[in-house]
């Protein structure tokens, strides 16, 4: 046995004492927080009298099919709270083609098994959001032994009210706006910031309400361009020089929203702009004759360094799965619920969205404040 600075404990391989042998993987889109709540999970273990081994799966799922992994000391997980990112690599397996076998023919969902048992893992530790928990709950259901942490800037998991990566890419948009809104009232001009968030806008909607935007347009609530035009005309009244706009990645008109899927893709085909933002900058300058910028962050929203609360909440969520595998607890994502951490059943998380409901008490206060939602 030895130890390392982080008090893990490995087994040297002439020990012949049984040890826990735990896999973990990172899946789908990075975020910050990754790192944190891996090494919540391995100084949880370590602080036991459990001797575990740890096996870190490459890039995701994708690590677990083809068995490329490597085992992980203590040294690995050593100064990794406020790193951003994951020492892991992490790629997108999705989960609609689990079932079709690869280029080569390999069944994807057997090689996963089978790597599991080759290895005699006792569990795997998975973080991700919504597509990986699907294939996580598929895996449990195949017969491993799974625990699932929450990982997404989307916020958008089901059985949580709060996942790791989300407060640190709030904040990174809010700072986002808060830098346009000088260049916007030197200027008088209509802002658009585009917020990351195809399915859900919780994102959106907190940066937006944090970085003090005039309207937000989130997936959940279907705007009217004569609505936002409307908004912008009443401050120019007001005597207000400029607007600023956060946009989700996935905000729809209602006009879109009343087209089938067919019609929709169909129509999606031919878009003559590169996203949502630009349509509505258009539509904008083609209705006011106003100037219109269009900001658009990107992945820096996913980058940097974790925020503070990410910081705890991930190592919180990190030491929950820790107890959950000495209590040999299996089939459970740890989640927070009201304030507390919770283990959530994983087939009650698969493949259900968080969405953000237009009737919720944040839109209605965020109304009451002055934002316009294009409704």
């Amino acid at each position: 046995m030895k130890k390392n600075g982080t008090s893990v404990c490995f087994a040297d391989s002439g020990m012949e004492e049984r040890m826990k042998r735990i896999g973990m993987l990172t899946s789908g889109g990075d975020c910050q927080a990754l790192n944190a709540a891996m090494r919540g999970v391995v100084k949880t273990l370590s602080n036991s009298k459990e001797k575990v081994e740890i096996y870190g799966f490459i890039d995701g799922y994708k690590g677990l099919i083809y068995g490329d992994f490597r085992m992980l000391t203590g040294k690995d997980f050593s100064g990794i709270l406020t790193k951003g990112g994951t020492i892991l690599g992490t790629s997108r397996t999705p989960f609609k083609t689990i079932r079709v076998p690869d280029a080569n023919g390999l069944d994807k969902v057997e090689a996963m098994k089978k790597n599991y048992n080759k290895l005699k893992l006792d569990c795997l530790v998975i973080l991700g959001g919504n597509g990986t928990h699907k294939t996580a709950n598929l895996l449990r259901e195949e017969g491993l032994n799974v625990v699932t942490l929450p990982k997404t800037i989307d916020n958008d998991l089901w059985g949580t009210d709060m996942t790791f990566g989300f407060q640190s890419a709030v904040d990174i948009a809010t700072d986002a706006i808060d830098c346009i809104h000088t260049t916007a009232a030197s200027h008088g001009r209509v802002f658009i910031v585009e917020v990351m968030g195809h399915k859900v806008g919780w994102l959106t909607l907190n940066a937006g309400i944090a970085g003090g935007a005039d309207i937000i347009l989130i997936p959940e609530i279907p705007y009217d361009i004569n609505k936002v035009i409307e908004k912008i005309e009443e401050r120019d009244k007001q005597g207000c020089r400029f607007t600023i706009i956060a946009v989700a990645e996935g905000a729809i008109s209602k006009a879109d929203a009343k087209l089938s899927k067919k019609e929709y893709k169909e129509k999606m085909k031919n878009y003559p702009y590169p996203s949502v933002s630009y349509e509505v900058a258009a539509q904008i300058q083609e209705k006011t004759g106003r100037e219109v910028r269009v900001t658009v962050p990107g992945h820096m929203q996913r980058g940097g360094s974790p925020c503070p609360y990410d910081r705890v909440f991930a190592s919180r969520l990190g030491s929950e799965a820790g107890k959950l595998i000495l209590d040999n607890q299996y089939g459970f994502m740890v989640g927070y619920i009201n304030r507390e951490i919770v283990r959530v059943p994983l087939e009650e998380v698969a493949g259900k969205l968080k969405m953000v409901s237009p009737d919720a008490s944040i839109v209605q206060e965020a109304k009451l404040l002055g934002i316009s939602f294009g409704d």
